[in-house]
């Protein structure tokens, strides 16, 4: 059965929310985002910090992120083979957009005080 194309703008998309959820869909993509936000990280210790997350799918993700400009992978000549990801300006600017939807989440689902 074929998939039938999305109305609306370039690729599909109704509006920016939609365009974005494009791009950071997902369970993982917003906690790698977390996670490269507060420090760049190595492949193993950013899999620690995500607690659950398989090697497939972070693998995966951080691929998909590389190719939509978010995350930098920076892979230095040694051995063994050490490789760096970080946040690119645009995925720094997007952590920083998503800064009050986690204090939406704070505030109405963990009924945190701001």
């Amino acid at each position: 059965m074929a998939t039938a194309a999305r109305p609306g703008g370039p690729a599909g998309h109704v509006c920016g929310i939609d365009a974005a959820m494009s791009v950071i869909g997902g369970k993982w993509k917003v906690l790698i985002l977390w996670a490269l936000g507060e420090r760049a990280c190595r492949f193993g210790e950013l899999r620690r910090r995500l607690p659950g997350v398989t090697e497939k799918v972070l693998a995966s993700h951080l691929r998909e992120m590389e190719e939509h400009g978010i995350v930098h992978r920076e892979a230095h000549d040694e051995v063994p083979p050490r490789v760096v990801y970080s946040l690119t300006e645009t995925g720094t600017s997007l952590n920083a957009a998503l800064v009050p939807l986690g204090m939406w989440g704070k505030a109405h689902v963990l009924g945190v005080a701001a």
